[in-house]
């Protein structure tokens, strides 16, 4: 466990790093700790990454609600501090968590979600001959500001529609990259606050999906160098005592835990 703060910003050379995929300029370094596990857990560089983004779960969420992590911190090599990004507002955290840049490079600075202009890893695969795919629901960040890239596409009006998408694309194993995002916990959190049952109901939900998707990929991506990565993009806090929010400088909104897991490739049976 690492308890040194990076930043989110690093994601998107570590995720090229990871498949060995040049990365655009100006984009944040990569992030030391994942490749340095990705080279002691694997033989070879991975050729597939899983990266599931639920929102607006805290480190401080993490922090008090231990038990209800321990299925997916026995599912991770690799736990690490993150810096968010200011604003801390999903399409501004997941523009620079995916093009390595800051908002005030990449543009988007406020609850906006314009098309990006900059860069990003989801230019970067079918450059390189590989494929991507964004699994997400209808009208949320990523389904829009990534837009117009040769990337395969699977929008959906619910987080249960999409999960099942990720789970067949799992299956299928045609894509070298899969990003899945899930929204749920975030709605309640916004309706009644971080921590009331409806929340935690969706935590729970945001964590068993992942450990769910990573046993499907230990199976079905068997013969593939795989990195996994559990990583929201922004923190939340209670607003006037009781409802949730984010978007300000502070602890609360700024500080995630990412966690991140490597699979190596075993050889058929005979």
């Amino acid at each position: 466990m690492h308890t040194d703060r990076f930043c989110i910003t690093q994601v998107a050379a570590t995720v090229d790093a990871l498949l060995g995929v040049p990365c655009h300029g100006g984009a944040a370094a990569p992030l030391p700790p994942v490749l340095h596990q990705a080279a002691r857990s694997l033989a070879a560089p991975c050729d597939r990454v899983f990266l599931y983004n639920p929102d607006a779960i805290a480190q401080w969420i993490y922090a008090g609600r231990r038990p209800l992590f321990a299925p997916l911190e026995v599912r991770a090599d690799l736990g690490l501090g993150m810096l968010s990004v200011y604003p801390p507002v999903t399409p501004a955290c997941f523009a620079s968590m995916y093009s390595g840049l800051t908002p005030a490079v990449h543009g988007i600075q406020a609850y906006v979600k314009p098309v990006l202009t900059v860069d990003t890893i989801f230019d970067d695969l079918p450059l390189a001959g590989r494929r991507a795919a964004i699994v997400s629901t209808e009208g949320d960040s990523i389904s829009l500001i990534f837009q117009g890239r040769d990337v395969d596409y699977y929008i959906f009006p619910t987080v249960e529609r999409c999960n099942q998408q990720a789970m067949d694309l799992i299956r299928e194993d045609r894509h070298d990259l899969i990003v899945l995002y899930n929204g749920n916990y975030d709605h309640w959190m916004h309706r009644g606050g971080p921590e009331t049952p409806w929340a935690l109901r969706a935590l729970r939900e945001n964590i068993n999906t992942y450990c769910v998707l990573h046993d499907a990929i230990r199976e079905h991506w068997s013969s593939h160098n795989t990195a996994l990565a559990f990583a929201p993009d922004h923190g939340c806090h209670r607003q006037y005592g009781f409802l949730g929010q984010h978007g300000i400088d502070m602890p609360c909104d700024m500080h995630i835990w990412h966690f991140w897991k490597f699979l190596p490739a075993h050889s058929p049976q005979h």
